[in-house]
């Protein structure tokens, strides 16, 4: 009995000492070098994990600088598991993401799920944490590394059952924004938040999600993971999620409609526009001239693809307005120079957007 104890003691994560620092984000793809990963007709999980999470780090780096984005790899390597857990724990890590791309027999399987780590029906997602531990039996001594434990063992998986997870909350809040910004923004086959034994997440001294993409086995969610477009619209999905996660505040880089318009032309309406109360809240619209501040704060409540009319059903009777990023227009209100009024704006906002955030809009 003090024998299994003191495995057990071992397997438990260090937990990393507190201290001054950026926020920092663990960007893990899944798989690397000789390790594939899941494998479709013209593609393979290591390459969409890696492209994905470079591109998601990429924006982050530019949507939110005062966050520090580490790599578990960023090229075409392989890393053990265990060592991707380090990784984590000695740079202090306040959120893990570990991304990867799914795999069914059932080639009809298509759809996003985020997993966290728990024990909870963990007979039924056996299947999907045995595949993703086994790729440490790739290791030459992989059992002296993982304590003794077999990743195609069904005994092996008891010791989950054992540990407490003290992040399990965080991770499911994070897990929960990735799937309402996958379903609610892009469309996606909803496959839900669900519980799983990955040897990864459990060393992991943060909250931590490892995240399936979609079916690489589905023909045509392959080849909807492989263009382009999809790329960046999953990458800014995850981006958006974790800003709403961390509530932080995005740095946009506004993109005038017209060539003599103003980034803010809601700041830029007349004095009975801007005296105006919303109709769901009371929150009065934005009162500074553009010219007059350079920074601007505001709630953005969604995106879309296309221009939406005014009385658009997303937009739920809000006065809005736009700012052009890429392929997408990103709706906000109540803009103001006054960081606390936007503040309470939002909280107002957050019984018809439950998403919603603070951005920081630059009126150069």
């Amino acid at each position: 009995m003090r024998k299994i104890l003191y495995i057990l003691l071992a397997l438990l994560p260090v937990m990393p000492m507190s201290a001054e620092k950026a926020y920092t984000i663990v960007l893990d793809p899944g798989h690397g070098g000789k390790d594939a990963g899941a494998v479709g007709k013209f593609s393979q999980e290591k390459d969409l994990n890696l492209s994905l999470a470079l591109q998601v780090g990429k924006l982050i780096n530019e949507q939110y600088p005062d966050v520090k984005v580490v790599y578990t790899r960023s090229t075409d390597v392989f890393i053990p598991l265990q060592t991707r857990a380090d990784i984590a724990n000695k740079c202090n890590a306040d959120l893990f993401m570990s991304i990867h791309t799914n795999s069914a027999e059932n080639r009809a399987a298509r759809g996003v799920e985020t997993f966290i780590l728990g024990t909870e029906k963990m007979e039924k997602n056996l299947d999907v944490a045995m595949r993703e531990n086994a790729v440490m039996k790739l290791e030459s001594d992989y059992k002296t590394t993982y304590q003794g434990f077999d990743p195609n063992s069904i005994d092996s998986y008891i010791m989950f059952e054992l540990m407490q997870n003290a992040y399990m909350d965080q991770s499911l809040q994070f897990a929960s924004q990735v799937q309402q910004h996958f379903v609610g923004h892009l469309n996606r086959d909803d496959r839900g938040v669900r519980q799983a034994a990955f040897w990864v997440l459990l060393k992991t001294a943060c909250p931590s999600i490892l995240f399936e993409m979609g079916f690489i086995s589905n023909a045509e969610e392959e080849k909807f993971l492989n263009q382009e477009s999809s790329l960046t619209q999953m990458a800014q999905a995850l981006v958006d999620a974790f800003g709403a996660y961390t509530r932080r505040t995005k740095v946009v880089q506004p993109v005038n409609p017209k060539p003599d318009s103003t980034a803010v032309e809601v700041a830029n309406q007349t004095s009975e526009t801007q005296s105006r109360e919303n109709r769901n809240g009371g929150i009065t619209e934005a009162e500074p001239r553009p010219n007059e501040c350079k920074t601007l704060y505001a709630v953005q409540i969604c995106a879309s693809r296309t221009l939406l009319e005014k009385n658009d059903p997303k937009l739920k009777g809000q006065v809005c307005d736009y700012i052009q990023a890429g392929e997408w227009y990103k709706y906000y209100t109540a803009a103001n120079p006054d960081r606390n009024k936007v503040v309470e704006a939002q909280k107002q906002l957050k019984s018809l957007f439950p998403d919603c955030w603070i951005i920081e809009i630059k009126n150069n």
